[in-house]
């Protein structure tokens, strides 16, 4: 047999000097080092003379091999050779075109899991995440168009939502990644108020960091004053309330205040509107958010506007929302002196936040017991 026509490893054997019988006995002893029992010497005198003609490939005893003939791998030819990675694009036939029905499909289970979500709350995580990347995935392979833009706002509305419920069950990092997403998607489709709107409502995971002065920085971004005409008149009172609790939160007494008038003179009648179907705000709600800021101010006045949106039947249909309003309501009720009915509050609100999931609520209400 020519050198040219040798397997690598019928060389190495040639150039060890040893016999086969010799090669086989090391063999033997490198296979026990390894707590593997060899096979017979005339099954391994079959198997060895298979893998230096070439016929078999040596799989399982390359180890071995290596040991014997004190080379690596390379030297005995067993080094695979790797074919370069293929791009996956997606096929012609993967790439659509939206329709009507698809964005409204997908508008309506949004709509749901916001239903489900005040109901229930971040129980429903998994599912609403699974939604949020069941569009991204129709967008990705999707052609541009009207239909693929108001896709994109839909995307932006349940990736906001996810993103909420993941600040409601204390996940501040998923916050702040699905509010991106949203934020995203919401430029795609072209739609300032969203884009307004979870901007905001992101500067929330910044709150719940600690860092008050960045929330604050950043809900005064999505609510500048170029913004003012391209947003609809409940999302400006929403956008005006939600920088007033950031501001109460960052010890702003008067700011705060002056935004919660802004968010009273813009916030028009009823409770929403079809063209935000991710809002829902009226004068109940205004009073238990100016409530809550007043709380976190320390200011006396709270009690009674917190009581009033306590009594306000809408707010009860949140489990969420009626948590976060005893916990204020207990926070007021402490800082007037009146420590039993602050515990009354404090107990109903530990009581709901445990039944919705709200890890966000029950750090505050750990918080305020501590106290």
């Amino acid at each position: 047999m020519d050198d040219a026509d040798m397997t690598p490893l019928k060389r190495a054997h040639l150039a060890s000097g040893m016999t086969q019988g010799e090669t086989r006995d090391k063999l033997k002893a490198a296979r026990r080092r390894r707590d593997k029992m060899p096979p017979k010497d005339a099954s391994l005198k079959r198997m060895y003379t298979d893998w230096e003609q070439g016929r078999v490939d040596p799989t399982d005893w390359r180890g071995e091999l290596c040991e014997v003939f004190e080379l690596p791998p390379v030297a005995l030819g067993f080094v695979e050779v790797v074919p370069p990675p293929t791009l996956e694009i997606p096929s012609l036939l993967e790439i659509s075109r939206l329709d009507p029905e698809i964005v409204e499909m997908l508008e309506v289970q949004t709509d749901h899991y916001r239903h489900m979500d005040r109901k229930v709350g971040s129980a429903i995580i998994p599912q609403t995440v699974a939604h949020v990347e069941h569009m991204q995935n129709l967008l990705r392979t999707s052609l541009p168009g009207r239909h693929s833009a108001l896709a994109a706002v839909a995307l932006a509305e349940g990736a906001a939502l996810a993103g909420w419920q993941a600040l409601d069950a204390g996940d501040i990092v998923k916050a702040w990644n699905m509010h991106d997403i949203a934020k995203s998607a919401a430029s795609q489709g072209n739609n300032p108020a969203v884009l307004a709107h979870v901007t905001a409502q992101q500067a929330y995971a910044l709150l719940d960091a600690g860092r008050a002065a960045d929330a604050v920085e950043l809900a005064q971004f999505a609510n500048r004053p170029d913004m003012a005409g391209r947003v609809p008149p409940r999302l400006r009172a929403w956008l005006a309330a939600a920088e007033a609790e950031f501001l109460a939160a960052a010890g702003h007494h008067y700011p705060a205040l002056t935004m919660l008038d802004q968010a009273a003179d813009a916030l028009p009648s009823g409770d929403t509107d079809p063209e935000l179907p991710y809002l829902m705000l009226n004068g109940t709600h205004l009073a238990r958010w100016r409530g809550h800021c007043l709380a976190r101010l320390g200011a006396d006045e709270a009690v009674d506007d917190l009581t009033s949106a306590l009594e306000g039947s809408q707010v009860l249909t949140s489990k969420r929302a009626e948590t976060g309003l005893r916990v204020d309501l207990a926070l007021a009720l402490r800082s007037r002196g009146d420590i039993e009915g602050s515990k009354q509050h404090a107990q109903r609100a530990a009581d709901l936040a445990g039944r919705a999931g709200s890890a966000r609520q029950r750090t505050r209400i750990a918080k305020l017991l501590a106290g």
